[in-house]
């Protein structure tokens, strides 16, 4: 069952968002997840489907507002417009508030590309999180204050990513083990965005689907969040 809803922000502003619910009810641990720099399209929400399938609330907010890219000038555009630090300390905190407040016991935050680097903004900003999963995708790492992530973090990265290389990825990892932070990284033999099904149909070189990657990375997911969310 989905539906589109609205959520209010710790300031007080309304965000409209996805809304796909378990056939459990709403006691059920939840899952905000955030957009590739494509948008609210039908793509992510069918990973919230997904998640919802496993027996998740997942939650997925318009993070640009009504807005769709369909080539990648307009995604870019469009990612430049956003606030980073605005939407992970109200947009998404206020999506995970609103989870726990209808019903979810624990609430994780899972993003992809874009949504990757605002997970990790948000493992820093949101303290009512219990997990976060990070699918290839970080921002500049000195906004990163690894200190500050002090619940469970999974990341998935792409080998040959051109979009967010390994290097940065490595250099992640060792602030986070400076930092004493729990987290566990996994690196596959892929291309960016190599879970996103629509990937090749891009038509950018750059991006690559890649099932057998896709489905070890998914299995791991689901096993974190068991472990995270109950």
């Amino acid at each position: 069952m989905h539906s589109l809803i609205q959520y209010t922000r710790p300031d007080g502003q309304s965000v409209n968002a996805y809304l796909a619910e378990p056939e459990q009810g709403s006691n059920r641990p939840g899952v905000v997840v955030i957009q590739e720099w494509w948008g609210l399209d039908d793509q992510i929400k069918a990973v919230a489907d997904q998640l919802a399938a496993a027996g998740y609330r997942a939650l997925v907010p318009d993070l640009y507002r009504g807005k769709l890219a369909l080539e990648a000038k307009e995604a870019e555009h469009l990612m430049g417009d956003l606030n980073f630090g605005d939407v992970a300390s109200q947009d998404i905190r206020g999506a995970v508030q609103f989870l726990k407040k209808t019903g979810s016991p624990k609430v994780a935050v899972t993003g992809f590309c874009m949504g990757g680097a605002l997970t990790l903004l948000s493992a820093v900003h949101v303290p009512e999180l219990d997990a976060s999963v990070v699918w290839y995708g970080y921002p500049p790492l000195e906004y990163i204050d690894a200190s500050k992530i002090q619940k469970p973090l999974q990341g998935h990265w792409a080998l040959h990513d051109e979009f967010f290389p390994i290097t940065g990825v490595d250099q992640l990892e060792v602030n986070l083990k400076a930092a004493n932070t729990p987290y566990t990284f996994y690196r596959y033999d892929a291309k960016h965005a190599f879970t996103n099904p629509e990937a090749d149909a891009r038509h950018l070189p750059p991006l690559q689907y890649n099932a057998a990657a896709t489905k070890e990375a998914w299995q791991r997911t689901h096993a974190f969040l068991k472990a995270h969310l109950g």
